[in-house]
């Protein structure tokens, strides 16, 4: 169901942030491998990029590449997010005194990342491809002829085979690495402290709202440089063997990950935040609520209706059941019972096995 519920959201978020993903990369695409001022700027910012494609290529080209859009974002972050959740269900992410340990789930957030990037791969590099095609006045990178992602998956396998379905996909994989752990490490170490600052409700939307939206604008940091370096990857074109060959503005040759763009420029960050931050808070928000996934699984917490004790998410979160104070302590090994420490503020603890 965490893979499931994950995968959803994700895609819920993509509908939303799909327009800003195509100008993202057209800015990515602009002035490949060209010194600066010896090319045209079709896309000054992302608000002229906008009015531009609308112009020229019309307002459904703002949601170029949907479809695959769509299903990478479902296979990716459903492995990657749904995973990520049984390691924290499962108490692999904190320390032996039960508090939340950052190393691990940056470690976490990076395997569960690759897991899912590696093998939506192909999708990505479609709909990399879908949403450069622009008409000829304001086109940037090179331009594939695809009608549509089946077509193009059926096309470039046909021609290249399997390898060439997965062409780019180890030199997106730093991308992946340091987007997703810093993503899911700053979201987990951010709405653990706004828990223990009791800032809002351990329930509410509102914390994982906020540690979401402070979690985007980490990733997007941390992610720029390699995921310019990939988009380029993903577009370069190639001859009948499946290798590089030349294109307008690009050297021969650039197949590794460190030679795709030496500088790794920044020009499309602002455009990145704008994309990353809401489509981190939409999906983290839904995805990683606890009030959401909480409903579907049991047993539950007596007196408190809906709330699942096996729940690691609220692991450290107060709520009142009975009219005590109720925390419900991290995970223990299999061998130990799982105790609720109750007790109001003027009475001392008492244990309930």
């Amino acid at each position: 169901m965490d893979f499931l519920m994950s995968g959803l959201a994700a895609c819920g978020a993509c509908v939303f942030t799909n327009p800003l993903e195509v100008v993202k990369t057209r800015m990515q695409l602009q002035g490949e491998l060209q010194a600066p001022g010896t090319y045209q700027r079709h896309y000054r910012n992302v608000f002229h990029a906008f009015i531009t494609i609308g112009k020229v290529d019309g307002l459904a080209a703002l949601q170029k590449g949907l479809a695959p859009a769509l299903l990478y974002q479902f296979l990716m972050n459903g492995i990657r997010l749904g995973t990520y959740g049984l390691a924290e269900a499962g108490g692999y992410l904190h320390t032996a005194e039960g508090t939340h340990s950052p190393a691990r789930s940056a470690v976490a957030g990076a395997m569960a990342g690759v897991m899912g990037a590696y093998l939506g791969s192909p999708i990505y590099m479609v709909k990399t491809h879908l949403q450069a095609q622009a008409a000829s006045e304001i086109a940037v990178g090179h331009q594939y002829k695809h009608q549509g992602m089946f077509q193009a998956l059926t096309e470039i396998g046909q021609k290249h085979g399997l390898v060439g379905l997965w062409r780019g996909a180890l030199g997106g994989l730093p991308r992946v690495i340091i987007g997703s752990s810093t993503q899911l490490c700053t979201f987990s170490s951010t709405k653990d402290l706004l828990s223990q600052w009791e800032i809002f409700p351990p329930q509410s939307w509102k914390l994982a709202l906020v540690a979401a939206m402070v979690s985007g604008i980490a990733v997007v940091l941390a992610m720029a440089p390699f995921d310019v370096a990939c988009t380029r990857l993903y577009n370069q074109p190639t001859d009948a063997q499946g290798k590089v060959r030349k294109c307008s503005g690009m050297q021969a040759g650039k197949q590794g990950f460190g030679e795709a763009d030496c500088g790794c420029r920044w020009d499309s960050l602002k455009c990145s935040l704008w994309r990353s931050c809401p489509w981190w808070a939409l999906t983290n928000s839904f995805s990683c609520s606890p009030s959401l996934s909480d409903m579907l699984s049991g047993p539950h917490v007596p007196g408190d209706t809906g709330r699942s004790a096996a729940d690691s998410s609220d692991r450290g979160h107060f709520w009142h059941v009975q009219g005590y104070r109720c925390l419900l302590l991290p995970p223990r090994p299999p061998h130990h019972p799982l105790p609720l420490l109750l007790g109001p503020a003027a009475l001392p603890l008492l244990h309930i096995h």
